[in-house]
């Protein structure tokens, strides 16, 4: 297939990759979660002991049910972003999100039963009743999600890094929780996010591969300058919240900073070094903060 894409500018806002880059990049993730889909009934919820719960877990719990039960604000910006509805826009462009959309529904798919397993587990446990726990979501999730970016690259480099950040908090969660289907749930939880970061980094390095790190550093280092966790400006206490929890967990969401800095320095020609390590050494200055 020819590139719909050759002779256009290459300048920053303009970076883009083939459709059908992005339907083989794509096709490998779906398929990659086809076979490692679970359900919430495969928990093991008669093993449940709610008295090995401490107070710190039971705020960690429903923290992270906030956060997991906002993919209808999350969904709704990345179909805005991208949209598949849209007769005005050129041939090219939608395919690309067409192929993207198919990556979406199969995330949106893992994201919903996070929600649902994190509802369930906060009634099973005790931690909230049905009709209060409704309440308490919707007044967050009817609030709206966006992110301050513009080209494509920017919300997938956002998308990594996010990702990889809630992997390692599950991970660092599970390190230090007892409960026993808590510490599986969580196990679940981090393999799925794993796979979406798995996505993300494939996807970002295939702008980086083709249009050099010269040339996608900007991107990669504003949204590294800008990055906030979702619902950071949105939901009530989020950095009081957040600030208990990374003491309680040992965890540091500046981590998943490295992972991007590794995926650019293996992808980086020999021209690019020079960016890569100005990536590199931002990143430390951030990290520093």
């Amino acid at each position: 297939m020819n590139d719909p894409f050759a002779g256009q500018a290459t300048a920053p806002a303009r970076l883009t990759i083939e459709p059908a880059q992005m339907r083989e990049l794509t096709k490998k993730a779906v398929s990659r979660a086809g076979t490692k889909q679970w359900s919430v009934d495969d928990l093991p919820w008669t093993s449940l002991r709610p008295e090995e719960l401490t107070d710190t877990d039971r705020s960690v719990v429903k923290f992270i049910t906030f956060i997991e039960d906002h993919i209808p604000g999350y969904l709704t910006y990345f179909l805005q972003a991208f949209p598949v509805a849209d007769g005005d826009q050129a041939i090219e462009e939608f395919c690309f999100n067409r192929e993207y959309f198919r990556f979406l529904i199969s995330w949106a798919n893992d994201e919903e039963r996070h929600a649902s397993v994190l509802t369930r587990y906060q009634i099973e446990a005790g931690i909230s009743d049905p009709d209060t726990l409704m309440w308490e979501l919707a007044e967050e999730g009817r609030k709206k999600f966006a992110l301050p970016y513009e080209t494509p690259v920017q919300a997938f480099t956002y998308t990594l890094v996010q990702e990889k950040a809630t992997q390692l908090f599950y991970q660092r969660f599970k390190a230090v929780a007892q409960e026993p289907v808590l510490r599986d749930l969580l196990h679940r939880l981090a393999r799925d996010e794993a796979r979406h970061f798995a996505f993300y980094s494939e996807l970002v390095g295939a702008y980086v591969r083709r249009h050099g790190l010269e040339s996608t550093v900007h991107d990669l280092k504003d949204v590294l300058a800008t990055f906030r966790m979702p619902l950071a400006d949105t939901l009530n206490g989020y950095w009081r919240w957040s600030m208990k929890i990374t003491d309680a967990t040992s965890y540091d969401h500046t981590e998943a900073y490295e992972s991007l800095v590794r995926l650019v320095t293996d992808f980086a020609t020999a021209g690019g070094r020079a960016a890569a390590v100005d990536l590199t050494e931002f990143v430390h200055r951030i990290r520093a903060i």
